[in-house]
């Protein structure tokens, strides 16, 4: 069965998308089956691997109502170990649509079941916002992973994005866990990043990841190729980064959060 990761931060701008797309890669390069999940109705993470929204006919959106059809909505990418279940902008509509319903948090869950024996790894990234999308990503899943730009208001937003972690853990799925922090868009010349790295790893001793992700040109500008970075540039700072974070997934399990330090 898959190990099941949420990548997920309400706060815009973080890094989020990108580490959904190039952590997914990484693990497909490791040749460990991977399975990318684009909840985001700006369909970014799909673009990224060269998916595009208007050239789709089965994406989250239609296999939300219809989970039978998961396996056939996957899309190849230039990966081979790595398949795309790609969003759609009709997944604007899935958060009004899903309001009235009976469990309305657990439709992606049934997505994921019916192909979750296909995969070791499935990631899901989510949109910048704690909605019902987000909400049936964390249900689904088991593990989350937080990405936290280096900046004074992460340590805001991630307080914020604990507290719905612990809901959902008391109130709908007892399984999640969390697997870890990453800092993202890190330079080490810079005083604040230097600050807001302590800062985390001293309230997450045991739940940040050593890897640090830098800003990156390279990082930047794969998307508009519509690849992951290090089918861009292998040997940029940001892939040999994302390759280390996707050994570090590997070998790490999520462990309880004590939230007292």
């Amino acid at each position: 069965m898959a190990r099941v990761i949420v990548i997920a931060n309400q706060k815009g701008g973080v890094g989020k998308t990108t580490t959904a797309v190039n952590l997914a890669a990484s693990l497909a390069v490791m040749e460990k089956k991977t399975l990318l999940i684009d909840c985001d109705p700006q369909a970014n993470a799909s673009s990224g691997l060269a998916v595009y929204p208007d050239q789709v006919k089965e994406s989250v959106y239609t296999v939300l109502f219809d989970p039978d059809r998961t396996a056939r909505a996957v899309k190849e990418t230039g990966l081979p170990f790595l398949g795309l279940l790609p969003a759609s902008s009709d997944l604007v509509a899935a958060d009004i649509e899903l309001v009235d319903k009976d469990n309305r948090e657990f439709y992606l869950s049934k997505v994921v079941e019916a192909v979750a024996r296909d995969y070791e790894f499935i990631l899901i990234d989510c949109p910048p916002s704690l909605g019902l999308l987000t909400l049936n990503a964390m249900c689904a899943a088991t593990e989350l992973l937080a990405p936290l730009q280096c900046e004074y208001y992460a340590l805001e937003g991630v307080a914020q994005l604990l507290h719905t972690f612990e809901l959902v853990r008391k109130r709908l799925n007892a399984k999640l866990a969390l697997l870890g922090v990453v800092l993202t868009m890190y330079d080490s010349r810079n005083k604040l990043n230097r600050h807001v790295k302590r800062e985390i790893w001293k309230c997450f001793p045991d739940h940040s990841f050593s890897t640090l992700i830098p800003r990156n040109i390279r990082l930047s500008e794969a998307p508009s190729f519509g690849k992951p970075v290090i089918a861009h540039d292998a040997r940029s700072k940001g892939a040999e980064a994302y390759l280390a974070l996707a050994q570090e997934v590997v070998r790490r399990s999520p462990a309880p959060l004590n939230l007292h330090h």
